[in-house]
Order: structure tokens, then sequence, then C-alpha cells
């Protein structure tokens, strides 16, 4: 099977993206590998994805035990799946995900003073290259530049301190490439973590542009959740070759689970009331891949 490297250099050649899908259960990795093979089947082509665990997601899932689902789809199914610890924000919690045998990891060190960041992620990035020597496999390490918010929730306006002056900058997006020697970058864009109640902000497709001619890595967009299927289209476009999505499916298994709860109240098993939820689930990551795969 081919690495997750691999598959990002391919998107990149067709001009589509890679989806990144969050969970925290079970039920929603199945709700999502679920969609994967909805749009596979109806394209007639294995679609690679990424599951993604925050720290808090990994907590309460388990980092072992996520890896070994994972795993066992992968080996099992023969699927192109990956996993990725999704915003770190310490070289231990970095190191831990890399012996569980993810596939990739965020250093998320945006809180820090420049020189920090770059110190912290360089040595996440070294200790990857030496892990990935030593064991044969083919780990990345992706950072953030810029300031896009944290959670992944509903929120009523813009998270303070997001604005066009905290947008990532070409030129130093360049030099934190350089400096640090990551796989991948994701910038600041014009998204936002979470999803606005009003409407998310417009993406910059020209400054994405010109982020990835400078870096020269490839970009990752988070906070795709909200964002419009016209906005997707024109950032993968100019230089995107992975999307994250956690708070459509946080959102949509809720309002599924709220309402088979209140329609079978007496119903007490989990695999009977959580079905509609993982079919909600599945139903996002099908309509966010047919976008994703827009030519």
């Amino acid at each position: 099977m081919k690495t997750l490297r691999e598959y990002i250099k391919e998107a990149e050649e067709k001009g589509v993206a890679i989806g990144h899908f969050n969970i925290s259960n079970l039920e929603t990795l199945h709700g999502i590998y679920a969609g994967v093979k909805k749009y596979s089947d109806e394209v007639g082509v294995q679609t690679p994805f990424v599951i993604g665990v925050s720290e808090g997601e990994e907590e309460f899932v388990g980092r072992e035990e996520v890896s070994a689902l994972v795993s066992a789809i992968r080996d099992t199914d023969h699927y192109p799946i990956f996993l990725n610890a999704d915003h770190h924000y310490s070289f231990e919690s970095v190191q831990k995900s890399i012996d569980a045998g993810y596939d990739s990891v965020i250093i998320d060190a945006v809180k820090l003073p420049l020189e920090e960041n770059i110190a912290l992620t360089k040595k996440c990035v070294e200790y990857a290259k030496e892990k990935s020597k030593n064991t044969g496999r083919d780990i990345l390490v992706e950072a953030e530049l810029g300031f896009i918010g944290q959670s992944s929730k509903l929120i009523d306006a813009v998270p303070e301190g997001v604005s066009e002056a905290t947008m990532t900058s070409p030129i130093e997006a360049k030099s934190f490439v350089e400096a640090t020697g990551i796989d991948m970058l994701a910038p600041s864009v014009g998204n936002v973590h979470g999803m606005v109640k009003g409407g998310n902000p417009a993406i910059h497709p020209e400054r994405i542009k010109e982020i990835r001619t400078q870096a020269g890595v490839p970009l990752v967009l988070h906070g795709g959740s909200g964002i419009t299927e016209e906005g997707f289209v024109s950032a993968i476009k100019a230089g995107i070759s992975i999307v994250h999505i956690n708070t459509e499916l946080r959102v949509a298994y809720r309002n599924a689970l709220q309402k088979e709860l209140t329609e079978n109240k007496n119903e007490i098993a989990p695999y009977k009331f959580g079905v509609k939820a993982v079919e909600a689930v599945r139903d996002v990551v099908y309509e966010k891949l047919k976008v994703f795969n827009t030519q």
C-alpha cells in the first residue's frame, strides 16, 4: 500500500484533496468509514482518508486503542486509511503518538513565541525522522502557522484574535518550513476552527497559492466545517491537499442521536439507538468527499 506522503502527492497532481475526519468513539469511526466506502463504491476507486484525534479525543478513545482500530481496518480490508495525532501541544504527546504507530502528527505551538515554536517543532521533526529510519515507516510532521482559534464547536462569532492580520504570511511560511523541516503546513487563510453560526469567513485562495509556492510543502486546511462548497473548491485548486472536518461530524452525530433518543425513549441498547447517528456521520463524509474530489 502507498504511504500517506504518496497519496498526498497524488492528490496534488490530480487537483483534489484528502479528507481528514476526527473521531472520539467507535461509532464515529464506523460512520466515517461507511461514508468513505459509499463514495469509493460510487467512483470505483478506493479513496484514501485520514482519521484524526486531538489530545482530548485521544485521551477519551485511547491512544493505543485508536491506533489498533485503524490498523485493523488497513490490514483486514487493505484500505488506505491513515491515523493523525491532531493538534498535539507538547513533544511528549507527539512522541507517544508516534510510538503508538500514528502515520502523522501535528505539533501545535502557535501560542509560543516564534523561536520557541520553531525549536519545539524541529525537535518533533527530528524524532519522527529518527523513528521512521529505525522502523521503516514514513511518519509525517505538520505544524500550524497563523491563528485560527482552537475549539471544534458551534460558535457565535469569529474567535477573538482571528483577523486578516493573523493570517499566514507566505514569506514567514517559507522561513518556518526551512527552519523546522516539517512535511506539511497548516496556514491561516480565512479559515477558523469550529462553525460560526452566522456563517464562516471567506477563504483566500490567492493567499493559499502564494503560501504553497513559497513554503514548498503540502498545505492542510484546518477548520473545514462551515466552509462553503465554492470555498473548498477554490482552496483545493489553489494548493490545499488535506481538509479537516470535525465540528460538522459532531453536530450531525449529536442531532441524530438526540432525535433517536427522543423518539424511542424505551430503547436502551446503544447498538440500536446509535444507528441513526452513524448514518448521519456517514452522510456528511460522503458529501464532503464529493466536494474534495471535484476536478
